[in-house]
């Protein structure tokens, strides 16, 4: 049976079927979930901002304008998550008052999200047209001395409409914390514990950030089973099991069960089982719904109403906003009812049997043209599979979970479907975002460099590449000769091809080849990335500067772990695209920010010089490890450049030292950044321990610190103070500050990589009873989450028999948590290649915090490495390369 009313009709109550059978009561009538009022999600514009910290008479800000960046179409981007951008739109961070410098008004400041236009609408600059003579600069490696005269060409894109009436405040973003969230990329799935997706929140099944499904909520005999059991099977699987005891029925215990077997593609199983002594008659009735939303407008607290669904062979169609949408099912319907969107069967189950229907949610009109895909059939995981067995068996589950989590967000552009990449993390950020994903390369380098070499050549693909000065139009990439475009003698920063990209294929790139205009050029080297919050301390940073400086350390270890010479040598071009755009970030002017150090990349010199920059702490570690990692590539493959990097990392080590230190009673501690030479923020926070990851040099050795050895004790004394270390992790931000929040993602809560980062780094500076102080608040915290660490979570003080407090707008899983949680474990053992010298080196723990430990599958030039930690942290290597030279530990 049909239903013969058309597919715009206004949804009606479940018409009754026939009587029930006996001792069944009659199924209530179905009622739709009616569509939520609509509400304008605007941010609150028009808050005059006091004066710039450290600026004289600074005014207010324009009334009406965001106060940070904007999405690439122009409009605020109201609601989005506060870390990061879901799915490529600029965050909005609020901007706190007497910030150092607020970013141009309704432009994204920094990079570009990726797949987005190369800065506002249409492409074009927000920078004004201005024409000026850079000041004399100190000497930075690969850069003409003196000045030299930049032209910044475009006149500024007109801005969007600004609100004149008044405006209401924005939607919350749902809460995902206590959902259950199956993922395997693209598709995505979400619902509370009991298995209902009622088209609440993030409820619904995903895919390519499409909502397809809002609602399919289970009634069996008119009534819903209640919930026994919600959980996850693995990253891209859950279970649910509920029982419904029939009516009239004398046995205390239920006859019914009824379990929902859901994956992140789209697919559930429903099975209901009769375990009782007599036949169970009764409807099963699937109520399904869907506004095909997108997941970006679902995190800004907007769901529109749901589509009127239109019959299908075996199951029900949606179309609307240039989506469709079906739901088909196996066994066919007894009825299907595309008013009331109900798909219904008349069961009748003898006992001991059971019966199952399929359902399957498609989206079939993507979004865009060709969005990335996920892992496809065939292409194997990239990494290897370790097995791990320690004493502490938390370890064991916890790298298997990290792994399958990190598993389901892989993602691969479609048209280079083995270069596999991990989205940023679900549900709010389900898509490349360049910095995470090659943090997530960086921290599985021990099971293999297949996701690194993949992660890198799709974000080089995405890389800013400013057209050649030159009189002449350089070729198009289509006609480039494969391997063309060596640098200038200067070094750093001349373009060339993308590695692996399609014809015409760059970050914005200009028809022949590269950007255009003086804007561009700033642009030139930088790989792009959303704005995230800074915390209240500091404005927001862009994580385009994290990016650009980690491509090179990445590309620099997985070539030390054995990534193949020719894989490397495809990517260095952009690798030194990347050192330009450092290059270019140096502070020449007193007035531009504080001289020598680096500032968030990107920034045109005018704008810089109206808003001058800090200099972070972890932004200055991060350009020190990338300088060093990045002479050592030019060395290897006869490029010029290494010593003036060599040598502008030994000038940043003695201003670091100099400038960034703060002395107080307990000895001294690095500031959190530079606003001037005598303006150090002193907030005491998670990314001073940037500064204890130097990074892998040669011969198994690590490149020498920003700090020196008294100040890394110094340090490391003052991470595991109760200020800092609440007992599950790392808090963001001191706990005696006075912004101090526990669920402030940047000020208060622990953020399992940066607590992941610390352990490692403590290890390797010989600090190990602090980073095993570390390592079990981490450990302990992954029992409480089923092995599968969020993103993040409050940082409220540990309590015995008190699990940790989950974040709301966490990511889980996300990729720098996951990919944490196996650095977690597998640095412990201190395993340190250098396959170009043949030589591999082994630097344990010696207290060994998690006892015995062996790790099996491992990966070192391909190959298998295996090597053991005994219970006094001597490490013995069981397997390895042949070609390989073991150096004494």
């Amino acid at each position: 049976m049909t239903d013969s009313r058309p597919p715009h009709a206004a949804p009606q109550p479940l018409p009754p079927t026939g009587p029930p059978p006996p001792g069944v009561a009659p199924a209530p009538p179905h009622r739709p979930a009616g569509p939520p009022t609509p509400r304008q999600a605007t941010p609150p514009y028009g808050t005059p901002t006091g004066p710039a910290r450290g600026t004289a008479g600074a005014g207010p800000t324009v009334p009406g304008t965001p106060p940070y960046g904007t999405s690439l179409s122009g409009a605020p981007a109201p609601g989005t998550p506060p870390h990061g951008t879901p799915l490529g739109a600029v965050h909005p961070a609020a901007h706190p008052v007497g910030h150092p410098y607020p970013p141009p008004v309704g432009t994204p400041p920094y990079g570009t999200p990726v797949g987005g236009a190369p800065y506002g609408p249409g492409g074009t600059p927000p920078y004004g047209t201005v024409t000026r003579s850079a000041p004399s600069r100190p000497a930075v490696p690969g850069g003409a001395p003196g000045g030299r005269s930049e032209q910044v060409a475009g006149a500024p894109a007109a801005g969007p409409a600004r609100p004149t009436g008044p405006v209401a405040p924005p939607r919350p973003q749902p809460s995902a914390a206590h959902d259950v969230l199956c993922v395997n990329a693209p598709g995505m799935a979400a619902s509370g514990p009991d298995g209902q997706v009622r088209g609440q929140g993030l409820h619904g099944f995903f895919r390519h950030g499409v909502r397809t499904l809002a609602r399919m909520e289970l009634r069996l005999g008119g009534m819903e089973p209640l919930p026994l059991q919600g959980t996850l099977t693995s990253a891209a699987a859950a279970r649910f099991v509920g029982s419904v005891r029939v009516p009239g029925d004398l046995d205390p215990d239920p006859a019914l069960t009824v379990e929902r077997l859901r994956h992140a593609d789209g697919a559930e199983t429903v099975t209901v089982r009769n375990t009782g002594a007599r036949p169970a008659r009764l409807p099963l009735e699937i109520a399904l719904g869907t506004d095909l939303g997108l997941l970006t407008d679902i995190a800004a607290g907007r769901r529109s109403a749901d589509l009127p669904g239109q019959v299908q062979s075996s199951g029900l169609r949606w179309v609307g906003q240039g989506r469709a949408a079906t739901v088909s099912a196996r066994p066919s319907p007894h009825a299907v009812l595309a008013g009331a969107g109900v798909l219904r069967w008349d069961l009748e189950i003898q006992p001991g049997a059971r019966w199952s229907v399929d359902l399957r949610a498609e989206l079939e009109t993507p979004s865009t043209g060709r969005p990335p895909t996920g892992r496809g059939p065939g292409v194997p995981l990239p990494w290897s599979e370790p097995e791990i067995r320690a004493d502490d068996r938390r370890a064991a589950r916890l790298v298997s979970r990290a792994l399958d989590s990190l598993g389901g967000l892989l993602l691969a552009d479609a048209d280079r479907p083995t270069d596999l990449y991990t989205a940023s993390g679900a549900p709010w950020r389900f898509g490349l975002t360049a910095a995470d994903a090659l943090w997530a390369a960086r921290m599985t380098l021990p099971l293999g460099t297949r996701l690194a070499a993949g992660t890198l050549r799709a974000v080089a693909r995405r890389q800013h590449q400013a057209a050649p000065q030159s009189a002449a139009p350089a070729p198009r990439q289509a006609d480039a000769a494969p391997g063309d475009g060596t640098p200038t003698p200067e070094g750093a920063g001349a373009p060339g091809p993308v590695p692996g990209a399609a014809p015409g294929a760059s970050g914005g790139a200009h028809p022949s080849g590269g950007e255009a205009g003086a804007t561009a050029q700033a642009m030139d080297g930088v790989i792009p990335g959303p704005l995230r919050h800074g915390g209240p301390e500091l404005p927001a940073s862009c994580t385009a500067t994290e990016a650009t400086l980690l491509f090179v350390t990445v590309l620099a270890e997985a070539w030390r772990w054995g990534m193949p010479r020719a894989e490397v040598a495809e990517l260095l071009p952009a690798a030194e695209r990347a050192l330009g755009a450092l290059r270019a970030a140096v502070v020449a002017d007193g007035a531009d920010g504080p001289v020598g150090f680096v500032t968030d990349f990107g920034r045109p010199a005018e704008e810089r010089a109206a808003r001058p920059g800090p200099a972070r702490c972890e932004v200055q570690a991060q350009a020190h490890r990338a300088a060093l990692q990045g002479a050592d590539l030019l060395d290897a493959f006869d490029r010029p450049g290494a010593e003036q990097w060599r040598s502008w990392a030994a000038e940043l080590r003695e201003r670091f030292r100099e400038q960034f230190w703060i002395d107080d009673l307990s000895g001294g501690r690095p500031a959190a950044a530079l606003l001037a030479p005598d303006r150090p923020v002193p907030a005491l926070a998670s990314t001073l321990v940037h500064l204890l990851d130097p990074g892998l040099a040669a011969e198994g050795e690590l490149h020498e610190g920003l700090l020196d050895r008294e100040q890394t004790r110094l340090l490391a004394q003052r991470l595991v103070t109760p200020e800092l270390d609440c007992g599950w992790g790392l808090r963001t931000l001191s706990a005696k500050s006075p912004r101090f929040n526990p669920l402030g993602h940047r000020s208060g809560a622990v953020r399992v990589q940066e607590t992941a980062l610390a352990v490692s780094g403590l290890v390797d500076a010989g600090f190990e009873r602090e980073a095993e102080i570390l390592l079990e608040g981490l450990l302990e915290a992954s029992v409480h989450f089923e092995g599968r660490l969020p993103e993040m979570y409050a940082g409220e003080q540990k309590v015995a028999d008190c699990p940790p407090v989950p974040h709301p707008a966490a990511c889980r899983p996300a990729a720098v948590s996951a990919a944490a949680a196996v650095h977690l474990v597998l640095s412990l053992a201190g395993v340190r290649p250098d396959v170009p010298s043949g030589r591999v080196a082994t630097r344990p723990a010696s207290t060994a915090p998690l006892g015995a430990l062996e790790l099996t599958g491992l990966r070192v030039a391909g190959e298998p490495f295996s090597v053991r930690v005994s219970r006094i942290g001597v490490a013995v290597v069981e397997e390895a390369p042949s070609f390989l030279q073991l150096a004494a530990s």
